[in-house]
């Protein structure tokens, strides 16, 4: 877990970070080492009480392990401690978001998209969606009934009407029903999720898009998981052929702090036209004042940022280009091939049931049982037994509605059905899947 090579790298450049400042008066507050070591084995020992996050055998929820140059140059960055808002306050850790806003940005095929990182996904998608209200004001915004629920609840804090769309057996938006609702002439813009936190599913983007030609609507990337994947060699084909359009739409949020390999928190929003910076300006009577170049706090509804969370996510982009066919990219598609290996070892047991084919490296399975009910009860069961043997997975509640296409002959006795979830998004997961399988099949077999 704890690689100690990692701190001789961090105390080498932080030596150099300090003959930076050679010139400036001995300074060195006072600290209390007996009393500092004493409430950090308290911490030490607090953390314990966590999952295993870090390990191959946690394959839960969304937990992907900063990458150790993230983690280093997000300490370092401590010392000085940078503020992201006005240049003042940041200046090295500015230029540093600036350049790997333009780099995600190439990612999309996007030259000179206006952005800046966030705290998350969900305050990015806040700012994408407050721009689309003000650019179309009292109209609604739709998003699939998989989409994240942080979309009803940010349109509620904005005071947006919002509407969920129907989703597909598959999990993903259903065109027909959007069409349905664009024809009422009262929506401004539609999210598309890109890989949707429940099943991994991947809307249909290029549909929409032909869709956009016929009605007048914004279209909000949420690529706050599956965002990355465009650089992925192995998708299958719809689902490349989804992102390979992203690039047409309005704006797209992505998380670095999931595959981008970065500490929480920090995601990203990015905007196509610069112009809608515009509707950002404010006046403030000091921050300001220190350059004529633009300062992040003059695009953002946030004050106050960690310029941690840029320099680490700079030190990554550079030792990990955001290049298609390099080793960020060749890491994603490990991924993807852990999670169809998993699906196919899943589809050839007696004990499990798996849903839809996995569009990226989720996959949702039903623990087999007479009804979903006995279904439900039993994945519970096993999501207990398995984490006693050191294999965390994770639950999702799904309608019944979605899942009873998968289903085959079990009897529909209740309104939704609890399955098994795995996240493999570890690249390392492609080669423990066997033995995460034959847990999980142990702790099936044990419970008959």
């Amino acid at each position: 877990m704890i690689n100690k090579k990692e701190l001789k790298l961090l105390r080498e450049a932080l030596d150099t970070l300090e003959a930076g400042f050679a010139d400036l008066p001995e300074f060195a507050p006072e600290v209390d080492e007996q009393a500092l070591s004493d409430v950090l084995r308290q911490v030490a020992e607090r953390m314990r009480d966590n999952y295993p996050y870090y390990h191959p055998q946690y394959a839960g929820q969304m937990l992907k392990p900063p990458h150790p140059v993230a983690r280093i140059a997000y300490a370092l960055s401590l010392w000085v401690n940078p503020n992201n808002h006005a240049l003042d306050g940041g200046r090295a850790s500015s230029a540093m978001e600036k350049e790997c806003i333009v780099e995600i940005g190439r990612m999309f095929g996007w030259r000179s998209p206006l952005g800046h990182l966030t705290g998350g996904g969900t305050m990015a998608n806040l700012e994408a969606l407050w721009i689309a209200s003000r650019l179309h004001p009292g109209k609604q915004i739709l998003a699939s009934e998989q989409a994240h629920y942080t979309h009803s609840r940010i349109t509620e804090v904005l005071g947006i009407p919002f509407s969920s769309v129907d989703a597909t057996a598959s999990g993903r938006m259903d065109i027909g029903t959007l069409k349905s609702r664009l024809q009422q002439g009262d929506v401004g813009t539609v999210v598309v999720t890109m890989g949707n936190t429940g099943l991994g599913a991947v809307d249909p983007l290029a549909g929409i898009l032909a869709l956009r030609e016929q009605y007048d609507f914004r279209i909000h990337v949420d690529a706050a998981y599956g965002g990355y994947f465009t650089l992925a060699d192995s998708l299958g084909k719809e689902t490349a052929a989804q992102f390979a359009c992203i690039g047409n739409v309005d704006s797209i949020v992505i998380d670095p702090h999931k595959h981008g390999l970065q500490p929480y928190g920090c995601g990203c929003v990015l905007f196509k036209d610069p112009a809608v910076g515009k509707i950002y300006q404010h006046e403030s009577p000091y921050t300001y004042f220190s350059s004529a170049e633009l300062h992040l706090g003059e695009i953002s509804l946030e004050c106050s940022r960690p310029g941690a969370s840029a320099v680490a996510l700079w030190a990554t982009q550079q030792l990990l280009p955001l290049h298609r066919g390099g080793e960020f990219a060749k890491d994603l598609d490990s991924c993807l091939a852990a999670a169809r290996g998993f699906y196919q070892k899943l589809d050839d047991s007696k004990f499990f049931t798996p849903l839809m084919k996995p569009e990226l490296d989720i996959v949702v399975y039903a623990a087999n049982a007479p009804d979903t009910d006995a279904a439900s009860a039993r994945a519970r069961l096993l999501f207990e037994k398995t984490a006693a043997n050191n294999l965390h997975l994770a639950l999702i509640e799904l309608p019944v509605t979605i899942a009873a296409a998968w289903l085959g002959d079990f009897t529909v006795n209740s309104d939704t059905i609890t399955c098994l979830r795995s996240v493999l998004m570890k690249p390392e997961h492609e080669t423990w899947s066997e033995r995460i399988f034959a847990i999980l099949e142990d702790c099936a077999a044990r419970l008959n």
